[in-house]
């Protein structure tokens, strides 16, 4: 099995470099690599026995650096501050000067001053110029390099006697756009990684531990599986685990986007870096790093922030062999301009305009910064989306499946409808002081509904409970039964027509019948079943809006798959009920024979198969790990709001992809021809070519205003 490397990787200046240092690692025997420029990370598959110090000396023999990535470190890339202020103090006087009629052609003042910044303050971009050469390739800086020096030693040779124009203010003008738009660049890229911080920092530092009684303050990193911690009011909790004493709300918002906060008591599953709201919790944990909720959510988005769409992959080829035909051109370019009689000063300034107006970094940023944005804007809203390729089924799909139980439905039993013979209070009182004294979810249905009427339970005696059948018991004097018909039949010898008319009601609609007597007579019917998430049926109302029908495929009842969809507003002729986990399988081929892309929407193990069929797949992260493992999309609150908004945000996301690529692509498209006819400054130029990646990256950044559009905030 292949083991999973991530280097940080130092030096790149460009697409091309990143391209380079990718088929440098691919070439080793055993190893797949993936190097994103955005994040300037190298994510390495490779097989057991290859060692960290190949990988590192493939990195140094393609001109670059790199090391193990510490995931706690915060990486700080180069921001080219100082060779900046150099460039600004002593280059922007050589542009004024340079601009006067009285010192142009140059001055041996402007040459002095130009002097320091294209040897000093441009020297990283000539160290990547001479690492590229000695490798035998070239990069971005080459093209730079070899436009500022034939500007800076064109201009000398004017200064010597040499007739014609020199180009002093192009030589340290196009050094500081260059310096400029790097430094706001990776001021930019690091405002892209923003959101993917913030949830890695989520995680508590400190923990308390209960040590043979003793509460003990540890660093998180002591804390082991298994162990008993503490958690008071206003706390984060540690990690991953189940409540083993107390009680209390959890705000999850932080993790999940889920704005309303979730009641725990012994027994509940709690996840680390959500906060203890009222009473104090101890918790064993159960899952520490890596293994817990927030450590998978991290690995999903980092691994979909590393992966590459086709489209992007076209760039990086194109990014590979781009700056050798970019040189062409220049060349090119100055040989047309002295065949057709022109000076070689406006041939020089043609062919430098051509050198500094391509720029490949802005097809390099284009995908993996708008990637970086919104999986990590994803993350915080609860969705977390597995790679680039997915953005593109979002785009084409038009059918949504949905499961019904833990999708549609809390998954939670409540009662539906209630029909009661002779005095309500009194006889809902006594049943529900009766199953008050059960445990089972049906009988819990029943207590709850009476609490909300605001109705006391009463003590119960002789408190009798037969599984499969129900309970019965003595409460303030009466005999109390209640349980499924069936049972009943054997106390009371019959049904009255109203009660027999809401048994068959509940039945028909796929839901449990609770049938209560008191004193050997029936008197009650509770009809108890699974109720639709409060958000489903808007939700579903969004995802119509976003061009999606939706149809529902359940395992239970048709029945109750059509009283379900009828109450969030789904056809009954786009309900299938009673279809086993091969049948859902089945269900999509069959939607997807009929020409439409699907995504199914589930939870449960009997819903991975037909998670892996659809085309696009999205697994509820309160489901299994076997629906999570086969979904494409996954998300952290169990609301189907957040499927409206993954469809929304993979869009947007890639609107922002193509709006970058086609900006990249056009731009040299454009921008070369022009400056080969003569028409663009070099200055210009290249603050146009700065301006291209800057303008890439921020365009990005607007991902991070994505909103849900859930009415629930």
């Amino acid at each position: 099995m292949a083991n999973t490397v991530e280097l940080s990787l130092e030096g790149m200046t460009c697409a091309s470099c990143a391209t380079r240092i990718e088929k440098k690692l691919n070439k080793v025997e055993g190893v797949t690599a993936t190097v994103n420029y955005a994040t300037e990370t190298a994510t390495v598959l490779a097989t057991p026995g290859i060692e960290l110090e190949t990988l590192l000396a493939a990195v140094e023999g393609a001109g670059y650096r790199a090391h193990l990535k510490n995931p706690e470190a915060t990486e700080k890339p180069a921001n080219y501050v100082w060779q900046l202020l150099l460039a600004l103090v002593l280059g922007v006087p050589v542009i004024a000067l340079s601009m006067t009629h009285f010192w142009h052609p140059p001055h041996w003042t402007t040459f002095i001053l130009a002097t320091p910044v294209v040897f000093i303050a441009a020297w990283p971009i000539h160290r990547a110029t001479i690492n590229a050469g000695r490798h035998g390739s070239a990069s971005m800086d080459s093209l730079i390099s070899l436009g500022v020096f034939a500007s800076y030693f064109w201009s000398l040779a004017v200064l010597l006697g040499q007739p014609g124009e020199g180009y002093l203010e192009v030589a340290v003008g196009v050094t500081i756009f260059i310096l400029l738009g790097r430094y706001l660049e990776a001021r930019a890229k690091s405002h892209a990684g923003d959101a993917l911080r913030a949830l890695l920092n989520l995680g508590a530092k400190e923990v308390v531990v209960l040590k043979d009684g003793e509460e003990v303050t540890l660093p998180i990193s002591a804390l082991q599986s298994g162990d008993l911690f503490v958690v008071r009011p206003g706390e984060k909790i540690a990690t991953d685990g189940i409540v083993v004493e107390g009680a209390s709300a959890i705000d999850a918002s932080l993790l999940t986007g889920e704005s309303l906060p979730v009641d725990v008591t012994i027994g509940s599953q709690v996840a680390g870096a959500t906060i203890n709201m009222s009473g104090r919790l101890v918790v064993r944990a159960t899952a520490i790093g890596a293994d817990t909720e927030l450590g998978r959510i991290a690995t999903l988005v980092t691994d979909a922030q590393t992966g590459k769409s086709p489209v992007q992959r076209l760039a990086d080829r194109i990014s590979a062999v781009f700056v050798p035909v970019v040189v062409v051109i220049a060349i090119g370019t100055y040989v047309s301009w002295l065949a057709l009689d022109f000076s070689q000063s406006e041939a020089i300034r043609a062919a430098v305009s051509v050198l500094v107006i391509a720029c490949p970094c802005a097809l390099g940023l284009a995908t993996p910064t708008a990637l970086l944005v919104g999986t990590g804007r994803g993350a915080q809203l609860g969705v977390l989306i597995r790679g680039p390729q997915i953005l593109e089924s979002t785009r084409r799909i038009d059918t949504i499946a949905l499961d019904k139980t833990g999708t549609l439905t809390s998954g939670k039993m409540s009662v539906h409808h209630v029909t009661i013979e002779g005095d309500e209070s009194r006889v809902l009182q006594l049943v529900a002081s009766l199953e008050n004294s059960s445990e089972h979810p049906l009988g819990r249905s029943i207590v709850t509904y009476s609490k909300n009427q605001g109705l006391s339970t009463l003590a119960v005696s002789d408190f009798n409970s037969t599984p499969g059948q129900g309970v019965s018991g003595v409460v303030d004097g009466a005999i109390v039964l209640a349980g499924s018909i069936e049972a009943i039949l054997h106390s009371v010898l019959e049904l009255s027509k109203p009660l027999e008319v809401a048994v068959d009601r509940a039945r028909k609609a796929g839901h449990s019948a609770v049938v209560a007597a008191i004193n050997g007579k029936a008197v009650a019917v509770f009809d108890i079943g699974d109720e639709p998430k409060p958000t489903s049926a808007a939700a579903l109302r969004e995802l119509e809006r976003l061009g999606l029908e939706a149809w529902l495929i359940s395992g239970d009842s048709q029945a109750a798959a059509v009283e379900t969809a009828a109450l969030v507003g789904i056809p009954a002729s786009n309900v299938l009920g009673g279809v086993r986990p091969e049948g859902k399988v089945d269900a999509i081929k069959s939607l997807q024979a009929k020409g439409l892309v699907v995504a199914m929407v589930g939870d449960g193990v009997n819903d991975a198969a037909a998670l892996s069929q659809a085309d696009l797949g999205l697994a509820m992260g309160t489901g299994t790990d076997a629906a999570i493992e086969a979904a494409d999309i996954t998300l952290v609150r169990a609301d189907l709001w957040a499927v409206a908004d993954s469809i929304r945000l993979s869009r947007r996301t890639l609107r922002v992809i193509k709006g970058n690529l086609f900006w990249a692509f056009g731009y040299n498209v454009v921008g070369i021809p022009i400056a080969a006819s003569g028409l663009l400054n070099p200055l210009y130029a290249g603050g146009a070519m700065a301006f291209s990646s800057i303008f890439v990256v921020t365009n990005s950044l607007r991902l991070k205003s994505f909103r849900s559009a859930s009415p629930i905030k």
